[in-house]
């Protein structure tokens, strides 16, 4: 819940200096309203920015030490606490009740040493400098919820959860990374998970640890998705009622606070967590202030989230807020905003998400996001069905497929259309700079990826793609990051709780992870039918599109270029977007103006781009 950066010299007998370290510290600044410190020893530094959000952070104080030989800056959550501290008391090492998270964390790097990767549960990004053993251990979680950078500079290593606090040092080049900037243009997202927009920094990949000793640098990976493992229960109630306990437990070790807010559509992730708060503040007897915030379209698109997210909220019985979209403006929130994102991030529009986020920091400092109930629970029966052929299990085949047709009135499921989550676009943009297509062989970059096959797994393979998708664009959840929304606001996303996801990856596909089955019965008599019952909804229309539409949008086919631009992008080859017929082919041809909106908050030499 705080930003961390550190320095450490390759030299033994060097110093920190000061005024770098101080620049570090101060770049990250924004994301720690509650206060900063800093620990020094030699030729290693460690600064803290805290921003508390749980009842047990109010005894919390880093950078941290237990013995002042081991030090620790860390942005983390730890959950199944009680676990952990029953783990440790048998290690031999008991933990106090009311232990922080960066205790936890701390005790957990003294019993198992470089392994106690194995034992952590939660959203964490760490480093630990261990004196005795002049060695840094970091650390990043499962999913890549929380960032983690890391560079070279001037004969040190130096690391940080926030980009611009990396930047801030004098010794980390300030050029791009082109192949990263490529993958930008021609994916919408960067293929290698660890590169960063700048070639000097590098990004820990999800699931990943960084071990630097002797000025050497070791990573490998402690955690991959489980691939084969399954649950039966006798009684289907069995599996609604785990579902439920995990799903609790999920958001239970997500709150630990008085006050939250909730994304909350009118689909059935969110509502999901929303009545899970409710039960665990109830069965603990912690008062929760807990409100629900919505965007929806009135006007500009059929849209009627806000009818089913306000039948869900008074349900509930909790308050919800709904923004209207309908006026925001495509690029509203990019430069001259005051906004800053660390990388470029293709949302045209999405200044009314941002704002939404906003809404919600306005009521609490943590929030829950339903991501990604659909990856889990919403699954093809076809590859199960496939299976069982393949097995020659011919009696729970027939059983499956007649259960499928009395339940959904067809024989088999139609071709189930799912999101690609590669981002990969099905042309190649003519508006790519000649020289740099031919100097980082970019047709040669796009058509690899374009074959590359699909992550498969026999009963599985939607929730395998999507979840290994997180892995490979490492900065998805960047996006939520106080360090790119400025914002005191953790958003914390319970369907990605390691115990929940494979749980879910366990279950027989058919009929629980087919149209979120499961979710759908563990919420009977929670929210009305009219929700419950409510198929998957996509919008009604595409919002983007329909404000590429109105006059107000004519600029974006005449924006003026920033002169570092053209290293990228061919200006004159960009074809008209303004009320074009293919709004596909148009928000890929809109990449190039967010990347320039972009540049411009690295050039300060640049006139401003205005869209008023």
């Amino acid at each position: 819940m705080s930003g961390i950066c550190g320095i450490v010299q390759d030299d033994a007998s060097a110093r920190v200096d000061g005024a770098t370290f101080d620049a570090m510290a101060r770049a990250m600044a924004s994301r720690g309203p509650d206060g900063s410190s800093a620990w020094t020893g030699g030729r290693v530094a460690l600064a803290h920015a805290m921003l508390r959000t749980t009842f047990e952070a109010a005894a919390e104080s880093q950078p941290l030490t237990l013995d002042q030989h081991t030090w620790l800056a860390a942005d983390a959550r730890i959950d199944a606490r009680e676990q952990l501290r029953a783990e440790l008391s048998a290690a031999g090492l008991p933990c106090p009740v009311g232990a922080t998270d960066p205790e936890l964390i701390l005790r957990a790097y003294r019993a198992w040493g470089e392994d106690c990767v194995h034992h952590l549960l939660g959203d964490f990004a760490f480093a630990i400098w261990d004196a005795p053993r002049q060695t840094l251990f970091c650390a990043r979680d499962h999913f890549g919820v929380k960032p983690f950078f890391h560079a070279r500079a001037a004969r040190a290593f130096v690391f940080s959860n926030t980009l611009q606090s990396i930047r801030s040092h004098p010794g980390v080049a300030a050029e791009l990374d082109d192949i990263a900037i490529a993958d930008f243009l021609l994916f919408d997202a960067m293929k290698d998970p660890e590169r960063t927009a700048f070639a000097a920094i590098r990004r820990l990949r999800p699931a990943h640890c960084l071990v630097l000793r002797d000025g050497i640098v070791t990573i490998r990976r402690y955690w991959s998705l489980p691939r084969d493992h399954g649950v039966r229960y006798r009684d289907g109630r069995d599996y609604v009622a785990r579902f439920t306990q995990l799903l609790d437990q999920a958001v239970r070790d997500r709150l630990r606070t008085d006050r939250a807010s909730v994304s909350m559509s009118g689909g059935l992730d969110s509502p999901s967590l929303a009545a899970s708060a409710l039960r665990v503040s109830h069965a603990d007897a912690v008062p929760l202030a807990l409100h629900a915030h919505t965007v929806v379209y009135d006007r500009l698109i059929p849209d009627s989230e806000r009818h089913y997210s306000q039948l869900a909220a008074d349900a509930l019985g909790i308050p919800i807020s709904h923004r209207a979209a309908d006026e925001y403006r495509l690029f509203a929130g990019h430069p001259p905003s005051p906004r800053y994102l660390a990388e470029p991030m293709h949302e045209p529009e999405g200044a009314a998400t941002y704002e939404l986020l906003r809404d919600q920091a306005s009521h609490a400092r943590v929030s829950l996001m339903g991501w990604d109930g659909d990856a889990l629970l919403n699954e093809s029966p076809k590859p199960y069905f496939r299976s069982l052929l393949r097995e020659g299990r011919l009696v729970r085949l027939a059983a499956g497929v007649a259960r499928y047709a009395v339940w959904q009135k067809r024989l088999l499921p139609r071709r189930m259309l799912q999101r690609q989550p590669n981002g990969t676009a099905d042309s190649y943009p003519g508006w790519i700079n000649p020289d740099l297509e031919e100097r980082l062989r970019l047709r040669d970059r796009w058509r690899s990826m374009q074959d590359a096959p699909p992550v498969t797994h026999p009963v599985r393979p939607y929730a395998h793609s999507i979840l290994s998708w997180l892995d490979r664009w490492s900065n998805f959840f960047d996006r939520f990051d106080p360090g790119s929304t400025g914002l005191a606001l953790e958003v914390r996303h319970p369907f990605l709780d390691l115990r929940l996801v494979e749980y879910c990856l366990s279950l027989p596909p058919m009929p629980w992870c087919v149209k979120k089955h499961i979710m759908r019965e563990s919420l009977r008599g929670v929210v009305p039918d009219a929700v419950r019952r409510r198929p998957k909804t996509p919008l009604g229309g595409n919002p983007g599109a329909a404000l590429l539409a109105r006059d107000d949008a004519r600029w974006v086919d005449s924006f003026v270029a920033v002169p570092s631009l053209a290293r990228y992008v061919d200006r004159t080859r960009i074809p008209a977007t303004w009320r074009t017929s293919d709004a596909p082919a148009a928000w890929k041809d809109l990449r190039p103006l967010t990347l320039n909106f972009w540049l411009q908050q690295h050039d300060t030499k640049t006139p401003r781009e205005t869209h008023a």
